[in-house]
């Protein structure tokens, strides 16, 4: 990681230095940190996903025949 001893990691309340981390450690580290741009990456999908439905359901309902009494 770059600049290992000037980083470190807050879980549960505790401060941790990442260079103090064993090599296991470190790569949960890692691994955690993918995973959480993972999930915002899939937030922001998501959303995108969320808009174009709203957008096809306003489109379908332009559409559908209006109704006459």
């Amino acid at each position: 990681m770059a600049d290992e001893k000037q980083q470190t990691i807050t879980i549960d309340g505790t401060e941790y230095n990442v260079a103090d981390l064993s090599d296991n450690a470190k790569a949960q580290v890692t691994n955690l940190r993918v995973t959480d741009a993972e999930i915002e990456k899939l937030k922001q999908q998501l959303a995108i996903f969320q808009t174009a439905r709203t957008a096809y359901a306003r489109a379908l309902s332009e559409e559908l025949p209006k109704e006459t009494h």
